[in-house]
Parts: C-alpha cells; structure tokens; sequence
C-alpha cells in the first residue's frame, strides 16, 4: 500500500487529490494537511511514500516545507502547480530543492475528462513511490558569470567533430537533469543543442531562462525563425512540437502542432525522428529520466541513419522509464551517469 499525505490550504483542492488517489485499491491517503506546517507534523506521523504539495499557502508555504522535508526525512513531493509564469518559476525551484515532479491544478478539478485525469495522477505518485529516493542536499544557484565561462569538460577529444546536433528527450525529473548537464557544457561548445521536456506551455519559457541563467551556452525557448547554432540549445515550447529542416546552409527550427495525435506535446520521438531526417548521422541522441518510452522510435530512426545514441542510468533516474526503453530495445551506445553526462557528450561529438 501506497501510503500519501496531501498538503493544500484549498478544501477542494485537499478532496479532490484524495478521492482520486483513494479510488486506487494501492494508494491510501493517510492524511491531509492545511499549510506546510500542519504538512511537516503529518508527515513525520505517517512517514508517507509520496507528499502532494501546494506552493502558495498560509503559515508556511510549500517551498520552505519542502526544504524541511529534503533536508529531514527526504521522499517523493509532487508539488501541485498553477499553470502561471509565477507558478512555473516556483515549481522550477521546487525541483531544484527536490520535488520529483508537478501536478497541473487542472489535474485536480472536475472534468468531463475526469477518468484520464485520474489515471494520470494515479500513475504518477505509483511511478514516483517505486522509486527510492535520492536525496541530494539544496544548492544555491549560480547566476552565470559576466566574464569567465563555466569550465570545460574534463576529457575534450582530438580530431574533427562529427555530429553537431544534439537531441535531448526527458520528462518526469528533467529539470533539474537538463540543467545539470547544460551548466557543464563549455561556452564554445561546438554543437547545437534542441530539448523536448514535457512540460506545460506556461514552463517552457521560464524554463529556459532558468537553463540559459546557469549555463555558459545560450538557452532560449524555440520560437520561428531559429537557426541552428553552435552552442545554442533551444527547448520545444509546451503544447507544440520542434521539427528540423535542413536547408542548403543551416538547419532550420520549425515549430509545429503537427503531429497532433501525438501523446506527448513536445514529443521526443517527434523531435528525434525529424534530426534523423534532417541531419542523419549527424545527430546524437540523449535518452533523460522519464515515465514511459517517448523517444524510442525517434533513437530508432536516428541509428538507422548512423547517428549515436546516450541513455541516463537507472541510478541517476527520477524514473527509469525512457531511457530503460531505449537500453532493453539495444539502442543505446552508452548508459551514463547524470554528473557525467556532459563529457559524455562531448566525448561523442566525435565519435
């Protein structure tokens, strides 16, 4: 049995989580607090597998509740998020503090789509209970540095590069996974970097202002109009895909909704699969901590073009989902820790 404790000053909000948590005969809601507070005493209690926590309450809010659970008794928070510019930011900062992932707070009101909604959270606090937690210690963010670049990667391979564009596929966990691999790379990194994270439209850009604050390359959010450039990453903006296009003397970054079937939006494979056509052996691969196996068909088609491909090991994993996906269909070159993925990425540049 899945025991959880939810922590909102909303009375619906509190109701709603738990009636659809409680309809799973694995998860009991042991207990429901009214601010952090009343969360830090109800937690230490039950000692829960998995916390639901508000960001905005009174008395204490969610932010320095979740420092005090990190820092005394650390498990899985999914931190329940308004779908702001203002939430973004804080729910950006609750991942870099610990929270293993967010619940929109549409997810917890009533809706003719109430059965997908509640398997969606059901399936969440499940994926993220499973785990074990892994607790690193809160650290201050570094704003980047005027004059001196982050420095480079231990190892920087010899020879001429290879494949200059490097896809990036990651959902439950990524944020904090992306940054830690962005903040590593070198300011003349010498390839272009495209993300898929999923992520709701109102994160994106606040995203990748956090990503682009810490790291040496430049990181904005897809938008028309973009080239591909050394030493740029660009992240899909939520709700729509990112496609390449190759033209006579630059690769184009084309935003889209098209496929609009697709489960995921941005979707990995979608993305993946375009760098194959576009740029074909060209392109590296990377497989990051997430639910499920978007991704998989898009490294698929990448290898049948020659490119490569790195997979975040099940260790270093919020969730050993996307990257076990691409490991168990044997399409992964490499399986890297998350600390040493950003070598790993130059290493292969030129592989």
């Amino acid at each position: 049995m899945i025991k959880v404790v939810v922590v909102d000053d909303s009375a619906f909000m509190r109701k709603a989580i738990s009636t659809m948590l409680d309809k799973d005969p694995e998860i009991s809601v042991v207990a429901s607090a009214r601010n952090g507070q009343e969360g830090l005493e109800l937690i230490r209690k039950h000692d829960p597998d998995v916390v639901t926590m508000d960001i905005e309450m009174p008395v204490m809010d969610g932010l320095t509740a979740l420092r005090q659970v990190m820092m005394e008794m650390p498990r899985p928070v999914l931190m329940v998020s308004s779908l702001t510019t203002e939430g973004a930011e804080a729910t950006l900062k609750a991942m870099e503090l610990g929270a293993v992932d967010f619940i929109p707070k549409q997810l917890s009101k009533v809706s003719l789509d109430i059965v997908k909604i509640e398997q969606d959270l059901i399936d969440r606090v499940k994926t993220v209970a499973r785990r074990k937690m892994r607790h690193v210690p809160p650290r201050a963010v570094v704003a980047r540095p005027s004059a001196a670049p982050a420095a480079a990667p231990s190892v920087r391979p010899s020879g001429s590069i290879k494949r200059d564009v490097v896809a990036i596929g990651v959902s439950t966990g990524g944020p904090p996974a992306v940054q830690k691999v962005l903040s590593a790379l070198p300011a003349d990194f010498p390839a272009a970097i495209v993300i898929a994270q999923h992520m709701p439209a109102a994160f994106t850009g606040p995203f990748a202002k956090r990503l682009d604050n810490v790291s040496a390359i430049t990181v904005k959010e897809a938008e028309p109009g973009d080239v591909l450039k050394p030493g740029h990453a660009f992240v899909a903006p939520g709700g729509k895909h990112i496609v390449l296009d190759q033209k006579v003397s630059r690769v184009d970054v084309v935003v889209t909704e098209n496929p609009k079937e697709a489960l995921y939006k941005p979707s990995a494979n979608v993305l993946i699969s375009s760098v194959a056509q576009a740029v074909g052996r060209r392109g590296l691969g990377v497989i990051l901590t997430g639910m499920g196996n978007d991704g998989m068909e898009g490294i698929r088609a990448l290898k049948e073009k020659g490119g490569r491909a790195l997979a975040q090991s099940d260790a270093t994993c919020v969730v050993y989902g996307m990257p076990k996906a691409i490991v168990d269909a044997e399409l992964s070159d490499e399986i890297i820790d998350i600390d040493n993925m950003a070598d790993a990425i130059m290493a292969n540049l030129y592989k």
